[in-house]
């Protein structure tokens, strides 16, 4: 497959946005260009619906300098959408027209349905949840869905956003307590007419700047360690605490607050009030942002089209086959490590030394698949690597405690290694926890150990107790000399988790000759 791109424009009500994307020989889809306009259009919209001159002068011009940019490529396709503000426009078909005339670009005007119905695509797309309630809040519209089983269920579009609230609510900069109140109860009463939403206690995934902001402010206020907003998790009290802390500031105050975009310091605060009735409404403290939305969603769409990609059937899967492809992961080996894995890590379980649950296998299975993939930047060094790579890449399906875990399992080196590692990210966990996570990195070298030439000479493992010892029996099917001595230098590290001595036993498989 050769390299080729795409281009999505997103006309939104308040900013207008290109984004070009690249598709690599590998298949992965990586941003190329990502440029932003505030264009703020929902303010030129009149009292009769009417997109007026300096509004139409605004669209076309944004459009001719990213024109500029899309000349630049050789692009598969362009994708031109508009949403709520030129989709209620009553000159729409003039806007359309013109567009077409004096531009590259032909606009496709969204429906509530598309717009609700992509944002919902792009979060099944790159998300862990089964089970959902997104929100998308725009400069004129907020879209709401509900899905069930990664399925569409309920969606609906309300004709207001942050922009279109501080235009209706907002006499100042920025709102006043009182028409703080004045928005929280027009937007609770909005979203109570929906009678598939109250009390279904799942968590709010959200889409757009607003949602981005709000996670950007609490990243920088926790001093969080680790890059990416993607999946990042926060509790209704988070924005409860948050909204506590803005509303009191100056607008002058609100413009310089760490991870709040200059642009959005007057929308914000409306836009924390779709969020905090939405959760109160829903009946969680669960609030997850996604990055990907509506222009993921379209280019899923145009993928689509092309036969080339539809709703994925494993996210996680996917993730880690372009984990693969980009870090050249010998696959065979990687599995045959994998199951091994996995098989140790249930002996172990099955012995009363350790408890584990259907995610902890789910972490082992795909730690050893990945496990040491540092060495592809430098061989000595490769667990250090690992422990980077994975902590600081966005792995669509894992939120960020479980891509640390990750992290942690598929680096492990030694204890004072994995300590080390695990420092920055103890709140996180509980020593229990910690514990627990190097046990299971420990069995995860060992597999490694096992398949330490990549021929896959282990045919089957048991393990016996023997007194206080344990008897770890390797029945193998081709010379084993090599792994025993990889596998007897590295035992240690799981004798040290477990407190106990590990006699290795290995033997030739009956069913095969070894010469």
């Amino acid at each position: 497959m050769k390299t080729k791109y795409y281009a999505i424009i997103d006309i939104g009500s308040n900013t207008m946005r290109l984004v070009v994307y690249l598709r690599d020989k590998s298949g992965r889809i990586k941003e190329r260009e990502n440029v932003k306009v505030v264009a703020r259009l929902r303010n030129y919209l009149t009292a009769d619906g009417v997109l007026d001159k300096k509004g139409i002068q605004t669209l076309v011009k944004t459009l001719h300098s990213f024109q500029e940019v899309t000349r630049f490529y050789e692009l598969e396709s362009t994708t031109c959408v508009a949403t709520a503000t030129v989709r209620h426009a009553r000159n729409q078909q003039e806007l359309l027209e013109l567009v077409d005339k004096e531009t590259d670009f032909t606009i496709r005007v969204l429906s509530d349905y598309e717009e609700a119905y992509l944002g919902y695509l792009a979060v099944a797309n790159s998300t862990p949840f089964q089970d959902g309630i997104t929100v998308d809040i725009g400069g004129g519209s907020t879209e709401v869905t509900y899905f069930e089983n990664r399925k569409l269920r309920f969606y609906h579009s309300f004709p207001f956003g942050a922009l279109s609230l501080k235009r209706q609510f907002v006499a100042g900069e920025k709102p006043t307590e009182e028409e703080l109140e004045h928005i929280h109860t027009f937007v609770c009463e909005q979203l109570k007419t929906l009678d598939w939403l109250p009390d279904k206690q799942l968590p709010i995934i959200a889409i757009g700047g607003s949602a981005r902001n709000v996670v950007q402010i609490h990243q920088e206020k926790v001093g969080y360690p680790l890059a990416g907003l993607h999946q990042y998790k926060m509790k209704k009290q988070d924005i409860e605490d948050m909204e506590s802390e803005l509303a009191p500031l100056r607008f002058s105050e609100l413009q310089k607050v760490d991870g709040l975009s200059k642009d959005r310091a007057d929308i914000i605060l409306p836009a924390m009030q779709v969020f905090r009735c939405l959760l109160d409404i829903v009946g969680t403290t669960d609030f997850v942002l996604s990055r990907k939305g509506l222009r993921d969603g379209l280019l899923y769409e145009v993928l689509h089209r092309r036969n080339e990609m539809t709703l994925f059937a494993d996210v996680q899967e996917r993730s880690f086959e372009e984990l693969a492809k980009d870090f050249e992961i010998d696959r065979t080996h990687a599995l045959q490590r994998q199951n091994t894995a996995v098989l140790l890590a249930k002996l172990v379980e099955k012995k009363g030394l350790v408890e584990l649950n259907d995610h902890d296998t789910f972490l082992v299975k795909y730690a050893a698949y990945v496990y040491n993939v540092g060495a592809y930047i430098d061989t000595e060094s490769g667990n250090q690597h690992t422990f980077y790579l994975l902590a600081n890449r966005t792995i669509d399906g894992l939120l960020h405690k479980d891509r640390i875990i990750l992290a942690l399992l598929a680096s492990f080196k030694n204890k004072s290694f994995y300590n080390r590692n695990a420092e920055v990210f103890q709140s996180w966990f509980r020593e229990e926890e910690l514990a627990h996570y190097r046990l299971l990195g420990a069995i995860i070298k060992l597999a490694n150990s096992l398949h330490a030439t990549k021929r896959n000479v282990v045919a089957d493992i048991e393990l016996q107790e023997d007194g206080d010892d344990l008897l770890l029996t390797v029945i193998c099917n081709k010379d084993w000399r090599a792994e025993w001595y990889q596998v007897e230098k590295q035992k240690k590290h799981l004798e040290k988790q477990l407190r106990r001595n590990v006699e290795l036993v290995f033997r030739e498989d009956t069913h095969s000759y070894i010469s």
